[in-house]
């Protein structure tokens, strides 16, 4: 009887302990949560105050005076980007100065929308829907991503449309179309990363499997001997509308002088995925490709646990290109395929194992 006592107060007291220790946590959780929140709109209320502040120095020692404009903004960037980074390029000190000339107030700017909040803004040319965004942005609570999917649905003239009682049902559509994200997502923006001058943690968007066969495409291809450099993995592109797009793998084949661009899909292959790899292989081609480089190549490989998928991707004025020289140099469509179903059927394997062993140290 004693001993079912002793047991009683054993579990009684295991489950206090876990209790407390919860709400340790969660306090704990609920600090670090509200000071990245406050790192967040310190972070974006300084960069944001500080561009508008060059773009009105930009503005105003031009004038008028266009080609003194060009010649300024060239010096500019070469200056600041040696010393501040990456984040300071012709094209984005013309956005800091086209942000001054929109927005000439500094006073009427609202802290809490970012610098990427206000690059969409800038598209849109009407003043009365401009105006209207920014407004439910910073009421809404939207991110810039909401922002974005709100302007390109014309959210302003669906709701203009729409009868009174039946607006506050379309003013939630965008919480579940688009959820917000984290304070961990927001720290991960490519425009902040630029201004702290830090470095893209170029892993966190890739799965525990797309890693792998990342790793394992990436030493394939190396081992070929065929002239293949390694460039970058999550190799960002920004737009000139501020939209950042990520390319897997980057290769530089010395021999042909062009890019190969790579796009890995887990899942069916779908028409979107074939217009992404050609959407990769313009953008390349504008943004990254020199004077005497040959066109990019795009390569989409899906795997899927039934079959996988490979697809070379050139633009069509580049085809007989393609088939009398890339084709030598190049692995074949088949041989990326047997490779990526092999080394998905391994890293699974190892995947797996991982996880039986994690439970049963649990």
């Amino acid at each position: 009887m004693d001993g079912d006592n002793n047991q009683s107060k054993a579990s009684s007291g295991q489950t206090l302990s876990a209790e407390s220790d919860s709400k340790v946590y969660e306090a704990i959780r609920a600090a670090l949560a509200e000071a990245r929140a406050s790192v967040v709109v310190a972070v974006n209320s300084a960069m944001v105050g500080v561009y508008w502040d060059i773009g009105r120095q930009i503005a105003e020692a031009v004038g008028e005076r266009a080609e003194y404009g060009r010649n300024l903004l060239a010096y500019l960037s070469e200056r600041l980007t040696l010393e501040f980074g990456k984040g300071f390029t012709v094209a984005n000190l013309r956005n800091m100065r086209q942000f001054y000339q929109i927005f000439p107030n500094r006073y009427a700017l609202r802290s809490d929308l970012t610098w990427t909040h206000y690059r969409l803004l800038m598209r849109v040319d009407e003043p009365n829907r401009r105006q209207f965004y920014l407004t439910e942005s910073a009421d809404s609570g939207w991110t810039s991503r909401q922002l974005e999917r709100q302007i390109n649905s014309f959210y302003y003239e669906r709701l203009l449309a729409t009868q009174k009682e039946n607006r506050p049902e379309i003013a939630g559509e965008i919480s579940k179309i688009e959820p917000p994200k984290d304070t961990d997502y927001v720290l991960k923006d490519p425009y902040i990363l630029e201004f702290l001058d830090l470095k893209e943690n170029v892993k966190y968007s890739e799965s525990e499997l797309e890693q792998g066969l990342i790793d394992k495409l990436q030493e394939f291809l190396l081992e070929l001997g065929k002239g293949f450099s390694f460039v970058a993995r999550q190799k960002r592109i920004t737009t000139e509308h501020g939209e950042h797009y990520y390319i897997d793998l980057v290769f530089y084949n010395y021999i042909l002088k062009c890019f190969i661009v790579i796009d890995l899909k887990a899942g069916k292959l779908t028409y979107q995925d074939v217009g992404q790899i050609d959407f990769y292989v313009r953008l390349f081609d504008e943004k990254i490709k020199q004077v005497d480089d040959n066109p990019t190549i795009g390569l989409v490989l899906v795997t899927d646990r039934d079959d996988s998928i490979v697809k070379y991707s050139v633009l069509a004025d580049n085809e007989n290109l393609f088939a009398s020289k890339y084709r030598l140099y190049l692995p074949t469509e088949e041989e990326l395929k047997v490779e990526l179903q092999r080394e998905r059927e391994i890293i699974e394997r190892q995947i797996e194992e991982n996880e039986n062993c994690r439970d049963d140290q649990g």
